[in-house]
């Protein structure tokens, strides 16, 4: 007696080729961002990237076809998408938002990241496009908007510049970080307070 046939209408078709696996993409990411931090874009290799996340180069290649693309989609990864809600409160929310830029930053290579992108500038001008697009706009935009909107509320005095704030407010952490001085628990909040007695409307 043959054997039955099995039915095959329930059978699901597959697709050629693996179906992606995050865990590895998650990986390849982490590494490519370690090594371009630790050694800069230009002395980070594909073969550095496979061996450091455990794969082969031709799994890197299957999902990102060259170095520059797998490079901004690290910096892509890195980059906290993510925003503090606003209240209302510009105080607070300017500190919420500080808290937020001072924690990203403070992340392991995060400023070594930041110091590779402006020294390959010349080589590599993608790689700070891309720094900027993920890293820097959005900050600058978010804190832009806290302050256009206590400025059309009347908090601010009349003239304040308000993107000069937002350079203020940044840079702030960028000169304390270079001058090697250590950020205090309310570091955030000293700052805000001080630029605002001095941006702040008196009425």
């Amino acid at each position: 007696m043959n054997p039955v046939e099995p039915e095959r209408s329930n059978v699901v078709s597959r697709a050629p080729g693996r179906p992606r696996e995050p865990e590895t993409d998650q990986h390849i990411l982490d590494a490519a961002f370690r090594l371009m931090a630790q050694h800069g874009y230009v002395r980070m290799s594909m073969d550095a990237v496979a061996a450091e996340a455990g794969v082969t180069k031709p799994t890197i290649y299957r999902r990102w076809p060259s170095k520059i693309e797998l490079a901004m989609a690290a910096l892509s990864a890195y980059c906290d998408a993510s925003r503090p809600p606003v209240t209302g409160d510009t105080r607070s929310d300017l500190i919420a938002e500080m808290e937020h830029f001072r924690r990203a930053i403070s992340r392991p290579y995060g400023m070594s990241l930041y110091g590779t992108a402006l020294a390959e500038e010349h080589e590599t001008p993608e790689l700070l496009v891309a720094f900027r697009e993920y890293l820097v706009v959005p900050r600058r935009r978010a804190l832009r908007t806290l302050l256009n909107a206590a400025q059309a509320r009347g908090e601010l005095r009349p003239g304040v510049d308000v993107a000069l704030v937002v350079n203020l407010l940044i840079g702030a952490f960028y000169a304390q970080y270079v001058a090697g001085d250590p950020l205090a628990d309310d570091w955030s909040e000293k700052l805000v307070d001080t630029l605002w007695e001095g941006a702040a409307s008196t009425r």
